[in-house]
């Protein structure tokens, strides 16, 4: 029997035959009506943000006490991690949630039908539920970074020069959100490995040997996603830096144009101030071809600088 909450809420309905029970935000009464019907305590929300490995994996009463950090992923916003509570004996298997899970919501579903569920199976159901998820939650990721590549790594444009170092600061930003992103799923996925592996050795006695060898291939599906992780993480690194790289060099760029002018442009202007002064016994004053000789000393003084800069390959 499956009991789920808060679709549930009736004072009278009895829980004490079910295998699981699902308490969303539970309330003192709710709590108190587990606690009596199986012997049991519902953990706290304080005590479920606790991130001693002690405190996430304990057992008590021949019960085992499990915390895991899931993942609410909001596709229009920052990604939250939302603790989740296990509480898994012989007789029930208890979740307390504060959040949605899409996982357990999964499972809830698949198994609403079902006559009869056994703890530990619903528990499996919900761990590797939970890696799916994830798994999904790293290849969406995967592919906004090759999206990503894709951008920083094409051809530039140099007349929009402007547009595209503000298109890649905006890359900068999206890869530093899947980096935070990329954090939170390897800390789940971490509590994910050493939970499956404190059931297996915790439960051995009692535990039906399928479901040790479907959550030892939770470990294996978790090393697996972990390694994943790193190699995104790697990525984000390499992309970061290559954006970053990419605007220096545009940004030099327009540097290197401002000194040419600049350095250009000092020649002329000190020849007009040499002949803008009112001397007058300067010899070119009145001197015929005065005003043309200004002028192309203007032109050879402004084409030297450029000449040099093309012969030493800096233009």
């Amino acid at each position: 029997m499956l009991g789920a909450y808060p679709a549930d809420r009736a004072e009278g309905h009895s829980i004490a035959n079910a295998t699981w029970i699902d308490l969303v935000d539970p309330t003192d009464a709710e709590r108190a009506r587990f606690e009596q019907a199986f012997g049991l305590r519902v953990p706290s929300q304080d005590q479920l943000v606790e991130i001693e490995t002690s405190s996430r994996l304990q057992i008590d009463n021949d019960a085992l006490y499990l915390t895991l950090p899931l993942i609410f992923a909001d596709p229009h916003g920052p990604w939250r991690l939302a603790p989740a509570g296990f509480v898994l004996s012989k007789r029930v298997l208890l979740t307390v949630r504060f959040a949605q899970s899409v996982a357990t919501e999964t499972v809830i579903k698949e198994l609403a039908a079902a006559k009869e569920v056994e703890p530990a199976f619903a528990f499996v159901r919900i761990i590797e539920e939970v890696v799916d998820r994830l798994a999904d939650l790293l290849e969406g990721s995967g592919r906004d970074l090759d999206e990503a590549s894709h951008a920083i790594f094409r051809q530039q444009d140099a007349k929009r020069l402007s547009r595209e170092t503000a298109m890649l600061r905006r890359l900068m930003i999206g890869t530093g959100r899947i980096s935070e992103h990329m954090a939170r799923v390897q800390y789940t996925l971490v509590c994910l490995d050493r939970m499956a592996k404190f059931v297996v050795d915790r439960c051995r006695a009692w535990i039906a040997p399928e479901m040790s060898v479907r959550l030892q291939a939770v470990s294996t599906d978790v090393a697996s996603l972990l390694q994943y992780t790193e190699g995104l993480v790697s990525r984000i690194q390499l992309l970061q830096d290559a954006a970053a790289g990419i605007i220096n060099i545009d940004q030099n760029d327009v540097m290197k144009v401002l000194t040419i002018a600049s350095v250009v442009g000092i020649p002329p202007v000190l020849v007009v101030g040499i002949y803008g002064m009112n001397f007058k016994n300067m010899p070119e004053l009145n001197w015929a071809w005065g005003y043309p000789y200004a002028l192309i000393l203007l032109v050879v003084t402004a084409a030297l600088p450029l000449i040099w800069f093309k012969w030493k390959n800096w233009i």
